[in-house]
């Protein structure tokens, strides 16, 4: 990866439903000048408010990674993130008229393209690092959860999922520079387990969610009784199980979970600001343990 600085070519467009809030929303990312980061500006706010993507400015990660600044507040910035980051962005500013990034298909494939159409312009300035030059650790023993990043001289990150799912089993996927990120990275949607759908509309998330934008996991058979009540929620008529998935949409990997548990973490330890020489090792990461981790590496700068 080269040393230099780098932002997006020219300005992008996005739009459609926020993942939990279902409002529709704009979503346009601009180059932005050497040393800047990314930053998002809430356009639909009294006076654009701006809130930097940084680990510090995380407030919350229940379903997703919220960041806040004052009144500036975005949520569900992980997949946009994720994208821009990895394809070699380090400065842009994204400006969005409501509280939530487009969920799109529930993956970056889209952003990843576009991105890969315009593509980036290098920077009269330097990349910052963080060299990694002892472990970092965090954990959560009772619920599995493991995230190490130890001294390498390259950036890697291996995400391991294992939620004792008959349908999901032991999942594992790496990423380093010889990975095509827009390929084999970005393409992978986001996921949630059948019983888990009732208690997030109980709590006025997954509004905008459907089967086109997410892999629901199906542990047990079903009654006609809840796949009517599910189609009734995602207004369809057509909903199957199939291989444990309910969908009728194929896989895109056969271990596409982990593949998005990668996308995810990727885009939350960009959070740092910073890119990072280091190894990455994620057992049943989730957007808590990688914002933790991210928070850990900031307060480490030098």
């Amino acid at each position: 990866m080269s040393n230099k600085q780098r932002t997006i070519a020219e300005v992008i467009s996005f739009s459609g439903k926020g993942l939990h809030t279902g409002e529709l929303v704009t979503m346009k990312v601009c180059p932005a000048e050497a040393d800047r980061g990314i930053v998002f500006r809430r356009v639909d706010l009294k006076g654009a408010p701006e809130v930097a993507a940084l680990a510090h400015n995380v407030c919350d990660t229940s379903r997703g990674t919220t960041i806040k600044d004052g009144k500036a507040k975005v949520s569900t910035i992980e997949h946009i993130l994720s994208a821009l980051w990895t394809m070699g962005i380090d400065n842009a500013l994204i400006e969005i008229d409501a509280p939530e990034t487009p969920i799109m298909d529930g993956s970056a494939r889209a952003y990843a393209a576009e991105i890969e159409r315009v593509g980036t312009v290098e920077q009269d300035a330097e990349r910052k690092w963080f060299e990694v030059e002892e472990e970092f650790l965090f954990e959560i023993p009772k619920k599995g959860v493991r995230v190490v990043i130890t001294p390498a001289e390259e950036y890697s990150v291996n995400v391991t999922v294992d939620y004792n799912s008959t349908v999901v089993g032991v999942q594992q996927h790496r990423y380093d520079d010889s990975v095509n990120y827009r390929e084999e990275i970005a393409p992978c949607r986001t996921f949630v387990f059948l019983h888990e759908i009732e208690l997030l509309l109980k709590l006025g998330l997954i509004k905008g969610g459907s089967v086109e934008s997410a892999m629901v996991v199906v542990e047990k058979p079903i009654s006609e009784s809840t796949k009517k009540r599910i189609c009734k929620t995602f207004g369809r008529e057509d909903i199957e199980v199939e291989r444990g998935y309910l969908s009728h949409q194929p896989l895109r990997f056969e271990n596409e979970i982990a593949r998005h548990k990668l996308l995810d973490i990727l885009g939350d330890l960009a959070l740092l600001g910073r890119r990072i020489r280091g190894h990455v090792e994620a057992l049943r990461p989730g957007h808590y343990a990688n914002t933790q981790m991210a928070q850990l590496l900031e307060k480490n700068l030098k």
